[in-house]
């Protein structure tokens, strides 16, 4: 039995979730609305204010997506009640973020500004204090497509080993390499 795939999932206030004859399981908060299809050899049912997951046999391939499944309902659960963000940091000189509406204007110390156009579930926010590395704030209830987002990002300008410089999450440890030696004996 998997150890994660037969954890019941806890509703909170004002989280409804219904299973439909297709196994689509459509998950309803104060965030926002989510969907999720399932495999029909998994089985979600709500009781008692819990949504339980079950899978009709032990094949490997029901197995391996027992876990997998409770793990997507639960990210949409915590989603749609409390949210997901996610704070990436633009290490570098000249590195600069800003935002109309949905738009994000990169200047990332190429020839030209990168425009990214975001979907309309991401609110974006960006912040440039004095002395400090600017910053790019998002927030969404579908953790799925903010990792997607930020990977775009990210994918711009990666951390590089030698100086550091490059868009990274807030808190990450870029692991730092010596550059040449400066005079050989």
């Amino acid at each position: 039995m998997s150890r994660i795939g037969k954890l019941p999932i806890a509703l909170p206030q004002g989280v409804t979730v219904t299973v439909d004859a297709n196994n689509l399981v459509t998950v309803k908060g104060p965030k926002g609305t989510l969907t999720q299809q399932v495999n029909p050899g998994i089985t979600v049912s709500v009781e008692d204010a819990q949504v339980v997951v079950t899978r009709a046999t032990d094949e490997k391939e029901h197995r391996s997506q027992h876990g997998l499944y409770r793990a997507l309902i639960h990210n949409m659960v915590v989603g749609v009640s409390e949210g997901f963000r996610s704070v990436l940091e633009m290490v570098g000189v000249g590195y600069r973020a800003s935002n109309e509406g949905q738009v994000l204007k990169l200047a990332l110390g190429y020839t030209h500004e990168i425009w990214l156009v975001l979907p309309a579930e991401i609110k974006v926010e960006t912040k440039a204090e004095r002395n400090k590395n600017p910053m790019i704030i998002l927030e969404s209830c579908d953790k799925q497509l903010l990792g997607q987002v930020c990977a775009k990002i990210r994918s711009f300008r990666r951390p590089e080993p030698y100086k550091g410089k490059g868009i990274r999450f807030e808190g990450e440890v870029v692991r730092r390499k010596a550059g040449k030696s400066a005079s050989k004996k």
